[in-house]
């Protein structure tokens, strides 16, 4: 075929929904996608859930705002001269140690009793303290034995003294009169040197015998004194928040038997900016919210004020990070308030604490507390 021919916008339908052209016959040149339509139930599922989108999107922010409503009402605004800060209740803990290394015999605590200060609540085994015990116990009763026969030696080293002494007073007199020779007299000299020489050995021996007894009650003392200390007594009021050890376990000294929080101790940490900090004194009144009894305001003090301030999160000394510097303050609720509420108090408890650093200003309702 000399002849050219081009066929343009010559339509083959492949059956695939495209259309393509050819310039000679039998070659395609070009191909078009047909736009294919969805079907309706695509459709309609498209919109279902843009719908279902904009109506959770609406639900969210109505439930945002009523939120932000009514933490606006439930926490007025402060007036100047009342700062505060996000903290925990804390409870100083106390570890509940062993004095010696030894076994454990008795518990009388466990996890969550209340306890006193002064209870037992361990025992130690003390079995060999109590046979050394016993062996200072002997002692000193044979040391007052040793005293009882260091007396008798003494009364009778006074009674020879004496006779001794009068014996050389009358040779002394019968000498002046020529009755008695000196041999005598030196006699009689030599016996009253002896005498007072036994009368002092038995002076020592009784204070020997009496020291003797001391030391040996003092070892009794001593092991008394063990004896006491294997009793792990509670040094102050609280919950038992741990117990490490149980029945016959062998503790080195120093060995944790249980902790304990102190709440005659309850505080919360907080931390303010130094234009703050600096206006707070010690001893400022104070309010703690916890969150779990957000309507109970507690009235606390300031008992601390950090000296130096502290960066966060990093030491930063340019001016334009200045406000990153912070202060610790604690605020300590009043340990019979502490005490009478023991059975609520609980370490970690989040919430925030409120310091009246302007005695003046009147705490807002929502932190009225009882003084």
């Amino acid at each position: 075929m000399n002849q050219q021919e081009r066929t343009l916008g010559q339509a083959v339908d492949d059956g695939r929904g495209a259309e393509t052209t050819r310039d000679e016959p039998g070659h395609i040149v070009a191909a078009h996608p047909m736009p294919v339509p969805l079907p309706v139930g695509a459709q309609s599922r498209g919109r279902r859930r843009l719908r279902m989108a904009v109506v959770v999107l609406a639900v969210l922010g109505a439930a945002g705002g009523g939120g932000f409503y009514w933490w606006k009402q439930s926490h007025p605004a402060l007036p100047v001269g009342i700062a505060f800060g996000n903290g925990r209740v804390e409870a100083d803990e106390i570890d509940i140690d062993t004095k010696f290394a030894g076994r454990i015999a008795e518990l009388h605590a466990d996890i969550g009793d209340m306890v006193k200060a002064g209870q037992v609540v361990a025992r130690m085994d003390t079995r060999d303290i109590q046979q050394s015990l016993k062996k200072s116990q002997a002692q000193v009763s044979q040391a007052e034995r040793a005293i009882e026969e260091a007396n008798a030696n003494l009364v009778q080293a006074r009674t020879q003294q004496t006779l001794a002494a009068q014996e050389m007073d009358r040779a002394q007199t019968l000498i002046k009169n020529g009755w008695t020779t000196q041999e005598t007299v030196d006699q009689r000299k030599q016996a009253l040197d002896g005498a007072n020489a036994g009368l002092a050995a038995a002076e020592a021996k009784v204070a020997e015998a009496e020291h003797a007894r001391q030391a040996s009650q003092h070892d009794a003392q001593f092991y008394t004194v063990n004896i006491n200390d294997n009793d792990l007594v509670a040094p102050r009021d609280g919950p038992i928040q741990y117990r490490i050890a149980n029945i016959g376990e062998v503790l080195p000294a120093g060995g944790k038997v249980f902790t304990m929080l102190d709440i005659g101790y309850v505080y919360m940490d907080l931390y303010l900016p130094t234009q703050e900090a600096g206006r707070v004194k010690l001893g400022a009144d104070a309010r703690i919210l916890l969150d779990a009894y957000p309507n109970t305001p507690i009235p606390a003090k300031v008992s601390f004020i950090a000296s130096q301030s502290q960066f966060t999160p990093k030491t930063v000394e340019t001016q334009s990070e200045r406000d990153r510097l912070v202060f610790r303050i604690r605020v300590r609720i009043d340990p019979d308030r502490s005490k009478a509420h023991a059975d609520a108090v609980r370490s970690g408890l989040p919430g925030v604490a409120y310091i009246r650093w302007n005695p003046s200003v009147a705490w807002p309702a929502n932190l009225q507390g009882s003084p």
